[in-house]
């Protein structure tokens, strides 16, 4: 095997970097619009320029290979996560100013996760220009941040496959085009539009008198955080704070989010709705939701243990399928405060934060794809017992899948669950041991929101709380679980084996 040559990673990382930059110019000109906090975005776009530029003179023609691409997506995410950290610091407005809480709410934002440590979100705290900093970076994340590179920069797209097989890790890039680097600017053509649709929707309603609060500025917050499943928002009660219609939008597009980006392609191309009918796991993921939401809304109805009153039919189904659509995209927003639910609604709820959305969209979690390939593998099971000579191939969408890709899945899900468990063993210890009160079921909600780039759980960590109480080693360790499930963990994990650094 050869030697690994992380100069061609961290030099391409740095490229990453260096980009970083212009991004970050649409905060800086809302904070010159504002006169407030534009030389915060100044000296950070400054300082990715020289940072990324030092990096990229490590190796001025660098090559990837499968380690190589490894290395360089995973240091990728954790550098933006850190270069985007620097606005907060900078700024020096309420808990984020905290270097730790920085990190935190900056790797939260990339990864799309929605969980935050802001103890006050308002403008009288943070200025317009942060808080639409700490939205985009929820954009950026939302399609990949190597994606986006492959699309727009040479230099990366040369080793393009690898690096975006190594982003979206166990799910395969369906080449749209003939290219990989036309492929990547479909997937990113196709969110940006999405995104500038909701933009128009979502001020169109507050034009029209039917959703009070939602001007351009919230427009375009909302829907920079709403087609990357990200879930953050400027109001401190999220979605809470506006209208039925805005609620009911917002649930339609982030069922959209959660649909995987290549069969909206072929539905657009082709102009055939019908190929969203035959594909299984587009079906397994509405039916998911559907029956979820339908269950979740019966039981809000009937007021099954809830201590808030709903408020009639409209009003429960509104809110068990907003919820459920937020939870199984992983995106994080809330409509209610579901901590005054029912115990039997929030176990539903809980246990929808392990559904996640379709393999190719922006939603994160273990992704309905492999649920779907669980199922065939255990119908396969109970069907060899009783014919054991049996030779039972699994099909999906009319071809038969590999055994390597069942094998994987599986593995996946084997490691998912330990990482979420582990997770949540060292929440409750270290919370424990700084006399913070937590149950358990609070501690294995936060550790499956977190790894599932959900955000909000329950308890203390419910969808209008936060995550500040921990303390900074917990945070630390929340750190790594998002950037793990952002990149599906063995792209984390396999960088900090013995192996992959040997020759």
């Amino acid at each position: 095997m050869a030697k690994l040559d992380w100069r061609s990673s961290v030099s391409l990382v740095g490229t990453v970097v260096k980009y970083l930059a212009v991004p970050v110019l649409f905060p800086l000109a809302i904070g010159l619009y504002y006169g407030e906090d534009a030389w915060v975005f100044a000296v950070t776009a400054g300082i990715a320029l020289v940072t990324g530029f030092l990096l990229e003179r490590l190796d001025t023609e660098p090559s990837l290979h499968g380690r190589e691409a490894f290395l360089m997506v995973a240091v990728s995410w954790l550098a933006v996560s850190v270069f985007g950290a620097f606005p907060y610091v900078l700024a020096d407005a309420g808990a984020v100013a905290h270097p730790v809480n920085a990190l935190f709410e900056s790797m939260s934002g990339f990864t799309t996760t929605g969980a935050t440590v802001m103890e006050d979100i308002s403008f009288e705290t943070h200025s317009r220009a942060v808080m639409m900093w700490r939205q985009m970076t929820q954009w950026l994340g939302g399609m990949g941040i190597i994606v986006l590179g492959v699309a727009i920069l040479s230099r990366l797209s040369v080793g393009g496959a690898q690096l975006m097989e190594t982003e979206t890790p166990g799910q395969g890039i369906e080449k749209l085009a003939p290219s990989i680097v036309q492929t990547a600017r479909i997937l990113w053509g196709l969110y940006f539009v999405a995104t500038a649709v909701l933009v128009g929707l979502l001020y169109g309603l507050h034009i029209a008198d039917i959703a009070d609060g939602m001007t351009l500025y919230n427009a375009v917050a909302h829907a920079l955080t709403t087609m990357p499943t990200g879930g953050f928002s400027p109001e401190a009660r999220s979605i809470e704070a506006f209208s039925p219609a805005v609620q009911w939008t917002l649930a339609a597009f982030m069922l959209v989010a959660g649909t995987s980006f290549a069969l909206i392609w072929t539905v657009v191309e082709e102009r055939d709705p019908l190929a969203l009918v035959r594909n299984g796991e587009f079906r397994l993921y509405v039916g998911i939701v559907g029956a979820a939401s339908a269950l979740g809304a019966v039981l809000l109805f009937l007021g099954a243990g809830t201590d808030a009153a709903v408020g009639g039919v409209e009003a429960s189904v509104r809110e068990s399928v907003f919820q459920f659509v937020s939870t199984v995209t992983t995106t994080g927003y809330a409509s209610a405060d579901f901590n005054l639910w029912g115990a039997s609604t929030q176990l539903l709820l809980f246990a929808s934060m392990f559904v996640g959305g379709m393999v190719g969209s922006t939603g994160g979690g273990v992704k309905v794809l492999r649920w779907k390939v669980v199922s065939k593998v255990l119908r396969r099971e109970l069907y060899t017992v009783s014919h054991p000579d049996a030779v039972v191939p699994l099909r999906l969408s009319g071809r038969v899948l590999d055994e390597d890709a069942v094998r994987s899945a599986l593995a996946f899900l084997v490691i998912y669950f330990l990482v979420f468990l582990l997770g949540a063993v060292v929440i409750m210890e270290d919370s424990l041991r700084a006399g913070l009160s937590l149950s358990n079921f609070e501690a294995l909600s936060a550790s499956a929101a977190l790894v599932g780039n959900i955000g909000p759980a329950f308890g203390v960590v419910g969808p209008m709380g936060g995550y500040g109480d921990f303390t900074n080693t917990t945070k630390m360790v929340m750190f790594v679980m998002m950037w793990m499930g952002r990149l599906e963990i063995l792209p984390v994990l396999v960088v900090f084996t013995r192996p992959f650094w040997r020759e």
